[in-house]
């Protein structure tokens, strides 16, 4: 049978994605790349916040069309929004087949490999979950990259974030887990690894041995054919200095430091439960620019949060101001059922939240501007991600993590996908740089 699937949402489950897609194909299914041709769809979902399910419920409509207009067959829903809704799902999408949450991956199979049709919502309790453990795992693409995921779940119970209900508890891979996974994507020609989780800082602390996430980079670093590694979701409160000081020093581990500050108000930060102050804060961030000035900092901010008033946001737009983030996301606060923020008083309207996403982020895009003007006429290592023809291809700096960061629009030939090459930076704007291969 063949079999299509839909990923959405964050890279995590993009990875979870892989292992249903090797999971059947060891069942004896087909992927192909077109819904159309499959005879069923699985659409991954991601129910983390409202504009995310929302997404993934649209995208399970569209595809239920095919049921009644094309030769699909079956029709399921898998991951996060299985996973919190999937009775409701049922009960609302008659076209569904199944709704399939997480750690379930040998009942999805076997619904797919099923000739009867018995349409249910399957799932593994928050607090049973295990970490998904890897046999194989299926790469559908070419890209010189790879999101590896060290750990699922968390602890942190930030009052906003929906995510421990949804995944369950902190749960590390073994080192050895990850570095057989790490080999596999080396072998499928992958050269940056970019190492997932929801803390990275966290990792190992629940594990027999104790390993420390600096243990894990030590043994990733020995995989030859892996030239970089870039260490994702560093959590504020528990980001050390040995920590830093490795990612700073000269190995594989790019300096490249992802926080997740979402605000700098101390008493919005207190409400939040994020465990950090804003002099602690600016503390960690001054820290990282005395060890490392080339370090850089991407972060993520949420604005509208209950209670956050007209001044605590201006202190935002300051800090954002004064400290000139390399990279920054904004996103407006989600209302999440069963999360402590969703009781609290002083939620703030929805055209408040927009307005202020709107104005952090034409601060930021000011700050963008003005640091890729400063790299114009420099040479910057650069990876190839995809050649659009002999003489231009789209790449990536050691600062920039595919997906969410900016471009290097690179002309000159010679090059392929996967190449590390020097590139001189001739143009820029905002959220994209332009440059000429510099041959060595």
């Amino acid at each position: 049978m063949k079999f299509y699937l839909h990923k959405l949402g964050c890279p995590k489950n993009d990875v979870d994605g892989d292992y249903i897609s090797a999971c059947l194909i060891d069942a004896g299914h087909e992927p192909v790349d077109d819904p159309e041709q499959a005879d069923s769809v699985i659409v991954n979902t991601c129910g983390f916040i409202l504009p995310a399910k929302e997404e993934s419920i649209n995208e399970i409509l569209q595809l239920a069309q095919l049921k009644k207009n094309g030769r699909l067959k079956r029709l399921y829903a898998s991951g996060c929004l299985s996973q919190r809704y999937g009775d409701e799902l049922m009960a609302d999408i008659p076209e569904l087949d199944g709704a399939f949450g997480l750690g379930v991956l040998d009942s999805l199979a076997h619904a797919v490999t099923s000739s009867s049709n018995n349409s249910k919502s399957i799932k593994t309790p928050p607090h049973k979950l295990d970490y998904l453990s890897w046999h194989r795992r299926f790469i559908s693409d070419d890209y010189p990259y790879a999101y590896l995921k060290i750990s699922d779940g968390c602890d942190h119970g930030c009052s906003y974030c929906a995510i421990p209900g949804i995944r369950g508890r902190f749960r590390s891979r073994s080192i050895d887990s990850i570095l057989r996974e790490a080999e596999f994507l080396a072998d499928q020609g992958k050269k940056e690894l970019i190492l997932v989780s929801q803390d990275a800082t966290l990792y190992g602390h629940d594990l027999r041995a104790r390993p420390t996430i600096l243990d894990l980079l030590r043994e990733l670093e020995k995989i030859k054919r892996v030239k970089w590694i870039r260490l994702m979701y560093l959590y504020p409160p528990q980001l050390e200095k040995e920590l830093i000081e490795y990612l700073a020093d000269d190995n594989k581990t790019l300096n490249y430091f992802d926080l997740p500050l979402q605000h700098v108000n101390s008493e919005i930060l207190s409400a939040m439960g994020r465990r950090i102050t804003r002099s602690e804060t600016e503390r960690l961030i001054k820290t990282i620019r005395t060890i490392s000035p080339d370090a850089v900092l991407r972060t993520t901010f949420i604005v509208g949060f209950p209670g956050e008033t007209e001044q605590q946001f201006e202190e935002l737009k300051g800090f954002v101001a004064e400290y000139q983030f390399d990279r920054m996301g904004v996103f407006m606060y989600s209302r999440e059922e069963g999360t402590l923020a969703e009781t609290f008083d002083g939620q703030v309207a929805e055209e408040v939240k927009f307005s202020r996403m709107d104005e952090l982020m034409n601060l930021q895009r000011e700050i963008a501007l003005a640091k890729n003007d400063d790299l114009i006429g420099s040479l910057q290592e650069v990876i190839i991600d995809s050649v659009e023809d002999e003489r231009t291809a789209v790449g990536r700096t050691r600062g920039d993590c595919p997906e969410i960061d900016q471009e290097v629009h690179v002309r000159g030939n010679g090059f392929c996908r996967g190449d590390i090459i020097g590139v001189r930076i001739d143009a820029a704007d905002e959220y994209d740089l332009e440059g000429t291969f510099v041959e060595a």
